[in-house]
């Protein structure tokens, strides 16, 4: 049979002063020509003396690059013949649609998946500017006992850090939380209790599909933590508002609208964002509810450990003994977001399903981060951190407070609960918070919307975060969020 006619091979030059190596560059040249037709199946490619001359390269790179192919079967080399190639072409353009603008484009993907997409709520991506919700004082964090905490544990690895692991976390790390969390917060647990997660995002993933089963009613907090009514959603489940008062979450009220609910996420010691408390009588009412109804309680304590009157408030779960309550926490507030630590509380029986759920998804954190974790809660450096942080944001809170009272008068109100890291300014009835935290970022600011974490319409405002806002930086900022508030209100 005839051989087919070698078309001329035109490639890219080579670029020298990149950081590839030249015989991946060639490699990926070639390939590409190969993959769109540029030379089809049977043409023979020049021999590795000549190409090199053309490319200016010395005949060890092509030839590396030719193996390289010959090894994935793109090409074949036989001895008398050269170098031809073995695949048809396959166009890179058209193999498959390209996506559109929203994400989902033409490719399949669930139905779940795209509704999903089409409902998530938008978040601001500065997060290390003013105002970001969530975020904690960086600027503060103890990194160089960290760094020597953590190079400690690479220096000297024990085997079972690097090739073991327990789908229920490092047991001296769940050790050091229960015994932190039984002294700080009031919580009735064993270590066996304790399962570490990436973070309380999946933790309460965790929680959800443990369960819940699709189309199940879930009581969530209105306004309320948008990451949960994404998780719900994720597992079919589905999110009913309560709304919030004064004191947080009412069982009372949450009874009566959604009786069959068998589910309630609560924050109960700083309701996220109002910043509200639960008092007593409604805690022990949830704890009823939950008992008469065969249902579940799941407490966000996300971070209460920052409270500036008195000690920290005992968590619910300590009320309820454990028997009906998941009790979620987190490191990303008290630590760094990026740790991605976590961890779960839950009742024993419901320990080996929880276990089951988390062997099928990520199995567990790292362990060394887990071990470095422990020493750094085990040597005192955890609660050293966490009093000065609240110190620290004591002292951020009031200089908010302060230049909000200087600069906001008859723009906002502006309110701070006695725990956590952000505040709310209140807006106008008939103001778009959306379209203002849009405009703040004309001024460098990212507040939160309230509106963004609300299911049912409510009086507008902006989550202000402070936690990662050096004070001198506060009354600055302020002002730029007065001209804001100031054109907007024109």
């Amino acid at each position: 049979m005839p051989r087919a006619a070698t078309p001329p091979l035109v490639l890219p030059a080579l670029a020298p002063e990149e950081r590839e190596p030249l015989q991946r560059q060639l490699y990926r040249h070639l390939r590409a020509a190969i993959l769109d037709g540029r030379v089809g199946v049977g043409s023979r490619l020049p021999g590795s003396r000549s190409l090199a001359a053309h490319l200016g390269v010395s005949r060890n790179t092509v030839i590396a690059a030719l193996d390289q192919l010959v090894a994935e079967g793109y090409v074949e080399s036989r001895r008398g013949s050269g170098t031809t190639v073995a695949v048809p072409p396959v166009s890179l353009s058209a193999a498959a649609p390209v996506a559109t603008a929203d994400g989902a484009g033409q490719r399949a993907i669930s139905r779940q998946t795209r509704r999903l997409v089409s409902s998530e709520v938008p978040v601001s991506r500065g997060l290390l500017l003013a105002f970001a919700p969530g975020m904690p004082a960086l600027d503060a964090f103890p990194s160089r006992d960290w760094s020597r905490i953590l190079a400690r544990r690479w220096r000297h690895p024990a085997p079972g850090l690097l090739g073991g692991h327990d789908a229920a976390g490092y047991p001296p790390l769940r050790s050091a939380i229960a015994e932190y969390l039984g002294r700080a917060r009031g919580v009735r647990c064993s270590a066996d209790q304790v399962v570490v997660v990436a973070g309380s995002q999946q933790g309460l993933d965790l929680t959800a599909r443990v369960l819940l089963d699709p189309g199940d009613q879930a009581m969530v907090e209105d306004p309320g933590y948008t990451g949960l009514r994404g998780v719900l959603r994720a597992c079919g489940a589905v999110p009913v508002p309560v709304p919030v008062d004064d004191t947080g979450f009412d069982p009372g009220l949450a009874e009566n609208l959604w009786p069959t609910a068998r589910l309630a996420c609560v924050t109960p010691s700083h309701q996220f964002p109002s910043g509200a408390t639960m008092p007593a009588d409604r805690r022990l009412a949830l704890i009823a509810w939950a008992a008469r109804k065969d249902g579940w309680i799941v407490e966000d304590d996300y971070d209460s450990d920052f409270r500036y009157a008195g000690r920290p408030l005992a968590a619910l779960q300590g009320l309820d003994g454990g028997h009906r309550t998941i009790y979620c926490g987190t490191f990303s507030k008290s630590m760094f977001p990026a740790l991605r630590l976590g961890w779960l509380v839950v009742p024993p029986d419901l320990l080996p399903a929880f276990l089951t759920m988390r062997r099928l998804a990520d199995v567990a954190p790292s362990t060394v981060t887990q071990a470095a974790m422990a020493d750094f809660m085990d040597e005192g450096l955890f609660t050293a951190h966490l009093r000065r942080m609240r110190a620290l944001y004591a002292e951020r809170r009031q200089a908010l407070l302060a230049s909000a009272a200087r600069h906001l008068p008859g723009l906002a109100e502006v309110t701070a609960g006695e725990a956590g890291t952000h505040a709310i300014a209140w807006l106008p009835a008939g103001w778009e918070d959306l379209a203002v935290a849009v405009a703040a970022q004309s001024q460098g600011l990212v507040p939160g919307a309230l509106g963004l974490y609300r299911l049912q319409p409510g009086r507008p405002g902006l989550i202000l975060g402070y936690g990662n806002m050096p004070a001198e930086t506060i009354d600055p900022a302020i002002r730029a969020l007065r001209q804001v508030l100031a054109h907007w209100s024109r």
